[in-house]
C-alpha cells in the first residue's frame, strides 16, 4: 500500500474504525470475563456483547489501542508511515507529518505499535541453524551524567543477536551457502550466562543447532539445544560462520543512528522490535501494513494468558 491507496480506502475516521471492528472480527473477539466467543456488535455503543455474560468489550479494548486517546485514523496513519519507508520515521517527523500538537502522544503511540511488533514475533522461535553472538549499543546518557574523555564514555548495552539460516545449495556449482530467514534481537539485562541462557530457551527450539564464537558466557548453550558449535573469533568467522548475526547489527546500528536520536536503554528493546519485524517480513511489500494492523489488533490479554 501507498499514501494514494491508503488516502482512497480510508478517507476519514469512520472508514478506520468500521475496518478494525472487521479485522478484529476475524480473528475473534473474546470475552475477558468469561472467555465466550460469541458477540453482538452494537453499533451505537462501537462495542461488542458477549452472548454468554453480557460483559461488553469496547473497539480497542485488549488492543495496543486500549485507553488511547488518539484517533483510531492517527493510528493507522502512524503505521502506514511506520510501513511505507525501509528504514522508518522519527517521532518528531511523524508529529509533522500529522501536524499533531503535542511530541509525547505521537512518541507514546509509536511505542505501542513497537510493542505489538515485539509481541508479535515473540509468539514464534526461530529453528534450524541458528548463529548467535553479541552485539553493543550506545545508549543514550541523562544531562546529569559526567562523561570522560576519550573512546568508550558514551555507555553501551549488550545485545543478544540471533540469526536463523539454512543451507542452499547452488545447482551450477554444488557449493553450499546459507541463506538468511529470521532475525532476533533481545537486550541482556546482563553479561552472565545465566542471562544468555535464558534468552536462548525463550527465543529457540530446543532442536535448533546454535554456532557462536568461545564466549565464556555460552558454555551451557548445549544444554537448551540439540548441538552447539564453537569458533575462534577472528575477522574470517564474522563473514562465514557468523555473517548473518553481523549484518544485521551493523545495519541497525547505521538505521538507529540515521534517524533516532538519544535512544534510552529503556527503550531500546522497542526500537530492535522494529527493526527485527521489518527484516523478517522484508518480503511483504505493500501487504506490510496489513500485518502490523493484525499485530495491534491482536487481544493480547488472551495470548499472554
Amino acid at each position: 500500500m501507498n499514501i494514494l491507496e491508503f488516502a482512497e480506502q480510508f478517507p476519514n475516521e469512520e472508514s478506520c474504525k468500521e475496518h478494525f471492528r472487521s479485522l478484529r472480527e476475524k480473528q475473534g473477539v473474546i470475552c475477558k470475563r468469561c472467555k465466550g466467543k460469541k458477540h453482538y456488535w452494537l453499533k451505537a455503543k462501537w462495542q461488542w456483547q458477549c452472548a454468554g455474560c453480557g460483559f461488553r468489550t469496547g473497539l480497542r479494548s485488549g488492543t495496543m489501542m486500549e485507553n488511547a486517546k488518539l484517533p483510531v485514523r492517527k493510528w493507522y496513519l502512524a503505521m502506514a508511515f511506520m510501513s511505507f519507508t525501509k528504514k522508518g520515521i522519527s517521532a518528531c517527523e511523524l508529529q509533522r507529518q500529522l501536524n499533531h500538537s503535542r511530541y509525547e502522544s505521537i512518541w507514546s503511540m509509536m511505542h505501542r505499535i513497537r510493542d505489538a511488533m515485539g509481541k508479535r514475533d515473540g509468539l514464534y522461535q526461530l529453528e534450524g541453524m541458528i548463529e548467535f553472538d553479541e552485539g553493543h549499543f550506545e545508549k543514550a546518557t541523562s544531562k546529569t551524567t559526567k562523561l570522560k574523555r576519550g573512546k568508550g564514555s558514551q555507555k553501551q548495552v549488550n545485545v543478544a543477536v540471533m540469526a536463523e539460516s539454512t543451507p542452499l545449495e547452488d545447482p551450477r556449482t554444488g557449493h553450499k551457502s546459507k541463506h538468511f530467514r529470521y532475525l532476533k534481537m533481545h537486550v541482556l539485562q546482563t553479561q552472565k550466562a545465566e542471562s544468555i541462557n535464558e534468552t536462548i530457551e525463550e527465543n529457540l527450539d530446543e532442536l535448533s543447532i546454535v554456532f557462536s564464537d568461545k564466549s565464556t558466557s555460552y558454555v551451557d548453550i548445549a544444554d537448551f539445544v540439540e548441538a552447539h558449535y564453537t569458533e575462534e573469533s577472528t575477522k574470517k568467522s564474522a563473514t562465514t560462520t557468523l555473517q548473518w548475526v553481523h549484518i544485521h547489527i551493523s545495519n541497525a546500528k547505521r538505521n538507529f543512528l540515521g534517524i533516532y536520536h538519544k535512544i534510552s536503554g529503556k527503550n531500546l528493546q522497542r526500537y530492535l522490535d522494529e527493526f527485527c519485524y521489518k527484516i523478517n517480513r522484508r518480503y511483504f511489500g505493500k501487504y506490510l501494513f496489513d500485518r502490523m494492523l493484525i499485530a495491534l489488533g491482536t487481544q493480547y490479554w488472551h495470548v499472554s494468558g
